[in-house]
């Protein structure tokens, strides 16, 4: 019997699941909640764009959760390539946090 293919959305949600497991180091909260993933994209040919930011420009963990990044998604099977890309505009605030990351950080 064949797998069936999974659809578009189902292998974003995927991604998106196990972004959630990149824990930024110096919070404690993961990407996606504290909102710092802007844009994932999946191309024909397997490679994965992330788009993503960091609370402060200069920060010193840039290739370290680049590097986690890559390491999370290397069990999503339609994924053959793995780039994660920074982008500053627009800048992040609290306000792209989930309201579980603000509460977990105490934020009201």
């Amino acid at each position: 019997m064949q797998e069936q293919a999974r659809t578009t959305q189902e292998i974003k949600d995927d991604i998106i699941a196990h972004l959630q497991t990149v824990i930024d180091p110096e919070l404690g909260i993961d990407i996606v909640n504290l909102g710092l993933v802007y844009n994932v994209d999946l191309e024909d040919d397997g490679t994965c764009l992330i788009e993503m930011t960091l609370t402060t420009i200069g920060c010193p963990l840039t290739n370290i959760l680049a590097d986690m990044v890559e390491s999370a998604l290397k069990d999503v099977p339609e994924i053959k390539k793995v780039d994660v890309e920074f982008i500053w505009e627009p800048e992040w605030t609290i306000d792209r946090m989930t309201r579980y990351a603000k509460m977990a950080l105490g934020i009201h």
